[in-house]
Protein backbone atom coordinates (compact mmCIF):
# COMPACT_ATOMS: atom_id res chain seq x y z
CA UNK A 1 0.00 0.00 0.00
CA UNK A 2 1.13 3.49 -0.82
CA UNK A 3 0.51 6.36 1.57
CA UNK A 4 2.23 9.23 -0.22
CA UNK A 5 0.96 12.12 -2.34
CA UNK A 6 -1.66 12.63 -3.70
CA UNK A 7 -3.73 10.34 -1.54
CA UNK A 8 -2.12 11.03 1.85
CA UNK A 9 -3.06 8.42 4.42
CA UNK A 10 -5.82 6.86 2.31
CA UNK A 11 -4.97 3.20 1.66
CA UNK A 12 -4.15 2.54 -2.01
CA UNK A 13 -3.24 -0.42 -4.19
CA UNK A 14 -0.75 -0.81 -7.02
CA UNK A 15 -2.35 -2.15 -10.15
CA UNK A 16 -0.50 -3.38 -13.22
CA UNK A 17 -2.43 -3.44 -16.48
CA UNK A 18 -1.59 -4.78 -19.86
CA UNK A 19 -0.83 -1.63 -21.89
CA UNK A 20 -3.49 -2.50 -24.46
CA UNK A 21 -6.10 -2.81 -21.69
CA UNK A 22 -5.06 0.58 -20.32
CA UNK A 23 -5.38 2.20 -23.75
CA UNK A 24 -8.81 0.62 -24.35
CA UNK A 25 -10.04 1.62 -20.88
CA UNK A 26 -8.71 5.16 -21.20
CA UNK A 27 -10.29 5.63 -24.63
CA UNK A 28 -13.62 4.26 -23.39
CA UNK A 29 -13.61 6.39 -20.25
CA UNK A 30 -12.73 9.51 -22.27
CA UNK A 31 -15.53 8.93 -24.78
CA UNK A 32 -18.25 7.76 -22.39
CA UNK A 33 -20.64 9.98 -20.48
CA UNK A 34 -20.20 8.40 -17.07
CA UNK A 35 -23.60 9.70 -15.97
CA UNK A 36 -25.16 7.24 -18.44
CA UNK A 37 -23.21 4.18 -17.25
CA UNK A 38 -25.52 1.87 -15.29
CA UNK A 39 -24.44 1.64 -11.66
CA UNK A 40 -26.00 0.45 -8.43
CA UNK A 41 -24.18 2.96 -6.22
CA UNK A 42 -22.79 6.47 -6.81
CA UNK A 43 -19.37 5.30 -5.61
CA UNK A 44 -19.05 3.10 -8.71
CA UNK A 45 -19.27 6.12 -11.00
CA UNK A 46 -16.74 7.96 -8.84
CA UNK A 47 -14.39 4.99 -8.96
CA UNK A 48 -14.52 5.09 -12.78
CA UNK A 49 -13.75 8.82 -12.71
CA UNK A 50 -10.84 8.15 -10.33
CA UNK A 51 -9.54 5.43 -12.67
CA UNK A 52 -9.67 7.90 -15.56
CA UNK A 53 -7.71 10.42 -13.50
CA UNK A 54 -5.00 7.86 -12.78
CA UNK A 55 -4.84 6.75 -16.43
CA UNK A 56 -4.37 10.41 -17.41
CA UNK A 57 -1.12 10.34 -15.44
CA UNK A 58 0.50 7.69 -17.66
CA UNK A 59 1.53 7.75 -21.29
CA UNK A 60 -1.67 6.20 -22.67
CA UNK A 61 -3.12 9.70 -22.76
CA UNK A 62 -1.06 10.36 -25.90
CA UNK A 63 -2.29 7.28 -27.79
CA UNK A 64 -3.06 7.89 -31.46
CA UNK A 65 -6.18 6.61 -33.21
CA UNK A 66 -4.01 3.89 -34.77
CA UNK A 67 -2.67 2.82 -31.38
CA UNK A 68 -6.20 2.74 -29.96
CA UNK A 69 -7.43 0.60 -32.86
CA UNK A 70 -4.43 -1.74 -32.48
CA UNK A 71 -5.03 -2.03 -28.72
CA UNK A 72 -8.72 -2.79 -29.26
CA UNK A 73 -7.82 -5.49 -31.79
CA UNK A 74 -5.21 -6.98 -29.47
CA UNK A 75 -7.61 -7.12 -26.51
CA UNK A 76 -10.35 -8.58 -28.72
CA UNK A 77 -7.94 -11.26 -29.99
CA UNK A 78 -7.01 -12.10 -26.41
CA UNK A 79 -10.73 -12.58 -25.71
CA UNK A 80 -10.95 -14.99 -28.61
CA UNK A 81 -13.00 -12.76 -30.85
CA UNK A 82 -12.35 -10.36 -33.69
CA UNK A 83 -15.08 -7.72 -33.68
CA UNK A 84 -15.33 -5.27 -36.51
CA UNK A 85 -15.06 -1.51 -36.07
CA UNK A 86 -17.78 0.01 -33.94
CA UNK A 87 -19.03 -3.26 -32.46
CA UNK A 88 -19.33 -4.21 -28.82
CA UNK A 89 -17.79 -7.61 -29.26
Amino acid sequence: METGFPWGSIPTVDLRLWRSDAIVLFDWLMTTDLTTVPTTHPAQRQALADLLTRLEEVDVIESTEEEIAAAQAEVARDMGCSPGPGTDG
